[in-house]
C-alpha cells in the first residue's frame, strides 16, 4: 500500500494528469463523451482506495480539502465577467434564476419525499449536489467540504450527478426539433434572441497570452492570500454545531472575495489560463475526496437516482411556468437549464443545438451559475436539514 502523504499526492496527481491526457487524445476522447473526466478522477482513486493501493484514512486528504479547495475557488472566480452577465438582459436572467429556484425548490421538495429511504446526513449530499445544479463541480466540491459531507453520501451523489444531469442533457437537445411548435404554443417573442446576441457579442472575446512564471506566481499569490486571510476572518462568524462551521464561512468569504476581485484588473490573469490553473487544482481535490470513498458506498444509489429524476422533474416544471408566464422562447428556457445543472461546459453545446448564435449566452448564464452556485447549494442544505427534523 502507498501510504505516505507523498505517494498519497504523486498517485492523486498522475491519475489526474492521466485523464486529462485522455481526454484530450484524439484517440480516446470521444470516450468521455459518455462519462466525464470529472467522474474518472474520482472513481479512479475511489476505486485505488477500495483496492488498497492507497489508504481510505489518510491526513493529507483533508490538508488537501482544507487548503487547496480556497484557492482553486478563488482562481476561478477571478475571470467572471459581471458586466457580460448583465447584459444578459431581463429575461434570460429572469429565467437563468427560474431554473436556480427549481433546483433549490426540486431538491428540498424530493428529499421531503425520499427523506425515509436516504442515509442519515444525506440532505449534506442533497446540498452538494444542489451546488452542482446551480453552478458545477467546483460549487458541489465547495458545498460537499463546507458542510462536511459524508463520503458514503457523496458517492451516490456524483453518480447521480452524471446519470440524471446527462441523461437530462439529452431529453434537452432532444427538445430543440420542437421549439417551433412551443414558442408558437407560447406566444413566445423570438426577438428577444436576437437582441440578446447582439448584445454579448462583443463582450466574450478573451485574449489568449502565454502563460509567464511571473503571472503564474501572481496567480497562486492571490489564491493563497485570498484563503489565508478568509480563514483567519471565518474565525469571527457564528457557528452552528452540525450545519455551520467555520470552513463554512470560509468558503462562502473565498467565493465572496473572488467575485470582487474580479471587477479588479485582477481579471486579466484568464487572458494567461488563470482558470485552466484553478481548474487543475480543482480536480486535485476532486481526487483526493475520491480517495476517502469506497464501492461498498454505491449500494444506495439507486434511490439516490430516481430522488434525482423528481428532482429535475420539479426544476423543469418551475421553468415551464415561468417560460409561460414570461412569453420567453423554449431555447432559452432550455438554456437556463443547463447554464444550471450543466455547467459551462455543456450550457454552450445545449444553447448552439437550438440556436448556433446562442452560445455565448448558455456560457454566461453558467458562469452565474459558478457565482451563486456555492450560496445557493449551501442555502439548499439548510432547508434540506430543517426538512430532515420534520
Amino acid at each position: 500500500m502507498i501510504s505516505s502523504p507523498q505517494g498519497i499526492i504523486a498517485t492523486l496527481f498522475f491519475i489526474e494528469a492521466t485523464i486529462f491526457f485522455l481526454a484530450e487524445n484524439k484517440y480516446t476522447k470521444k470516450f468521455f463523451n459518455v462519462l466525464p473526466p470529472m467522474f474518472w478522477i474520482y472513481f479512479l482513486p475511489m476505486l485505488c482506495s477500495s483496492l488498497n493501493i492507497i489508504p481510505q484514512k489518510s491526513e493529507i486528504y483533508k490538508i488537501i480539502s482544507d487548503n487547496v479547495l480556497p484557492v482553486s475557488l478563488v482562481i476561478l472566480l477571478l475571470s467572471v465577467n459581471i458586466p457580460a452577465i448583465l447584459k444578459l438582459g431581463k429575461n434570460a436572467l429572469i429565467m437563468f434564476f427560474a431554473g436556480t429556484l427549481g433546483t433549490i425548490f426540486g431538491g428540498t421538495l424530493s428529499f421531503l419525499i425520499f427523506k425515509h429511504w436516504l442515509p442519515q446526513d444525506a440532505w449534506k449530499g442533497w446540498g452538494a449536489l444542489s451546488g452542482s445544479w446551480i453552478g458545477g463541480s467546483a460549487n458541489m466540491l465547495a458545498v460537499k467540504e463546507s458542510i462536511s459531507t459524508p463520503d458514503n453520501v457523496f458517492l451516490p451523489v456524483v453518480v447521480v450527478d452524471t446519470i440524471v444531469a446527462y441523461s437530462w442533457m439529452g431529453i434537452l437537445i432532444f427538445f430543440a426539433a420542437y421549439q417551433k411548435i412551443f414558442d408558437k404554443w407560447n406566444n413566445a417573442d423570438i426577438k428577444v434572441v436576437e437582441e440578446l446576441n447582439k448584445r454579448i457579442q462583443e463582450e466574450i472575446s478573451t485574449k489568449r497570452k502565454y502563460l509567464t512564471l511571473k503571472h503564474t506566481s501572481l496567480i497562486f499569490a492571490i489564491g493563497i492570500i485570498v484563503t489565508a486571510v478568509s480563514l483567519e476572518l471565518s474565525k469571527f462568524f457564528p457557528v452552528i454545531k452540525n450545519v455551520i462551521s467555520s470552513y463554512t464561512w470560509t468558503i462562502i468569504l473565498v467565493t465572496t472575495f473572488g467575485v470582487l476581485l474580479s471587477f479588479t484588473r485582477c481579471k486579466e490573469l484568464e487572458h494567461y489560463g488563470a482558470s485552466k490553473i484553478g481548474y487543475w487544482l480543482l480536480y486535485f481535490v476532486l481526487a483526493s475526496v475520491g480517495g476517502r470513498a469506497s464501492l461498498k458506498d454505491i449500494s444506495t444509489t439507486p434511490i439516490f437516482i430516481l430522488a434525482g429524476c423528481v428532482w429535475i422533474i420539479i426544476h423543469a416544471t418551475v421553468l415551464f411556468i415561468f417560460a409561460r408566464l414570461t412569453k420567453s422562447p423554449l431555447c432559452l428556457t432550455a438554456t437556463a437549464s443547463q447554464a444550471n445543472i450543466g455547467g459551462p461546459a455543456s450550457a454552450p453545446v445545449v444553447a448552439a443545438v437550438y440556436q448556433p448564435a446562442l452560445a455565448p449566452v448558455g456560457l454566461l448564464m453558467a458562469i452565474l451559475g459558478n457565482i451563486i452556485g456555492t450560496y445557493g447549494g449551501i442555502l439548499c442544505s439548510q432547508l434540506c436539514y430543517l426538512v430532515s427534523k420534520i
